[in-house]
């Protein structure tokens, strides 16, 4: 048995705390079953958005006939986008791979960890030990118990990644954020797609405006059935049945496809690491619980990242990181505004958000303190000029003090207009740090400042 002062489990948000770790002459074990670099550089935020980019520019060719423009798209090269993308993360990963391998300051474990105890991990038959331990181990496709999943193929996020050539048809059991990326770009690049959602909602993490403009816009390339609990599915050769039921008329559903993708959810990978075998606690679903500063029930055991479930995307669990560490090592008592974490759908219309939805803030401060102003993108000269007519910016503000509650847009950029809602909530938090700057004109991010200038009483 070897022991480290600090034991790093992850090697995705979790391998930023390695050079701190050194700079402090600590002992520093890092463990990974791979790939190395995490979920977001192999199996999610680069690969994917690598192969939505030219799905967008596949939809500007479409939607150019509104600009008076005849456009047409003469092939796409399926094989070619794939192979760009996985080369490029390849690239990545084995440069990652090899500098910690032939890393001398501290020592790397490639497999997968179990605890043996409470401080103590067994990987490929070696016991490790860590005075401190860091779990940033991530997740993975959530699986749910439908009938028959155990005899059918079916696609996740991580193996549809692996495709070589186009599926003909697909179905896509479930309406999140994954959900709507792959669906956006498997129909650009010409598979016919489905999605059945048993949420009443695509993205319901969404304002319900924002999800119902997604659905209305994804349902003019697709079939979207939401409400709509799949029942079973079968395999008949290379074609899949998948039978479904909607929930509120009782009418069965049956769809026929070449390839199902289950985008159901993500479940964390505590299982694997067989963290019941340390007084660590868990929640009803399998995720790490954590105090307010990142340590978890056994003192000495830190966790952040997709394994506790809170906010999970890569710039939260890269924020997480430096938070835990000073907490863990420095003894800061320093906290997470999960507020201020924003995120981006990269579906077609994309959707950006930070903050409470409208229906989070009149339940927290109540009705008559809330102020929403909603702005269209022709509200504004540039959006006029794109003759974009669909899509908008919500702002909510608390009434009395200016405080910006929350921000949610749906349109083309929205991941890139949030970015000054969300500077000036991670500031002093007012309104008027975004009014008090200059905007172009003309320019998009006049329909961010348009939305503050139509603030009303919660209807």
């Amino acid at each position: 048995m070897k022991e480290y002062d600090i034991v790093i489990i992850g090697s995705g948000a979790g391998a930023n705390l390695i050079e701190d770790a050194l700079a402090h002459t600590k002992t520093v074990a890092l463990v990974d079953k791979g790939p190395m670099g995490g979920t977001c550089l192999n199996l999610g935020c680069i690969p994917t958005k690598m192969l939505v980019y030219p799905a967008d520019r596949i939809m500007d060719i479409r939607e150019s006939a509104k600009l008076g423009i005849a456009a047409q798209i003469t092939s796409v090269d399926f094989p070619a986008i794939m192979e760009r993308m996985r080369k490029t993360v390849a690239r990545s990963h084995d440069h990652m791979k090899e500098a910690v391998e032939k890393a001398k300051e501290f020592d790397f474990y490639g497999g997968e960890a179990r605890f043996t105890g409470d401080h103590t991990l067994e990987v490929n038959g070696k016991t490790v030990k860590g005075k401190a331990i860091f779990i940033a181990a991530g997740a993975r496709p959530m699986v749910p118990a439908i009938k028959g999943i155990e005899s059918v193929e079916y696609l996740t996020n991580e193996s549809a990644l692996r495709l070589t050539e186009l599926p003909g048809s697909m179905v896509i059991v479930g309406g999140g954020y994954i959900a709507a990326e792959f669906a956006h770009f498997f129909e650009a690049m010409g598979t016919r797609v489905t999605i059945i959602q048993r949420n009443k909602r695509l993205v319901p993490e969404e304002e319900p405006e924002v999800s119902g403009l997604l659905k209305t816009a994804l349902s003019r390339r697709m079939k979207v059935h939401v409400d709509t609990e799949v029942t079973e599915v079968k395999q008949t050769g290379k074609i899949v049945t998948v039978t479904a039921k909607e929930r509120g008329s009782g009418k069965q559903l049956e769809h026929t496809a070449s390839h199902l993708l289950v985008a159901a959810g993500r479940r964390p990978n505590t299982d694997n690491l067989m963290v019941a075998n340390t007084g660590v606690k868990t929640n009803d679903t399998g995720f790490i619980v954590v105090d307010e500063f990142y340590e978890t029930s056994k003192k000495g055991i830190w966790a952040f990242g997709d394994i506790i479930g809170k906010k999970m995307f890569r710039h939260s669990a890269n924020h997480e990181a430096e938070l835990v560490w000073h907490n863990a090592i420095h003894g800061k008592k320093s906290r997470m505004n999960y507020l201020t974490v924003p995120h981006a759908v990269f579906s077609c219309p994309e959707i950006a958000s930070v903050g409470l939805t409208e229906a989070e803030a009149v339940k927290l401060i109540g009705k008559q303190e809330v102020l929403v102003g909603k702005a269209m993108y022709t509200d504004v000269a540039r959006g006029e000029a794109m003759m974009e007519t669909e899509g908008f910016a919500k702002a909510i503000v608390h009434r009395k003090t200016g405080k910006v509650l929350g921000y949610h847009i749906i349109g083309p950029q929205a991941s890139i207009l949030i970015q000054e809602v969300v500077n000036a909530m991670a500031a002093d938090g007012n309104l008027w740090s975004v009014a008090k700057g200059m905007h172009i004109h003309p320019a998009l991010p006049e329909v961010v400042l348009k939305a503050f200038g139509k603030l009303q009483p919660v209807e």
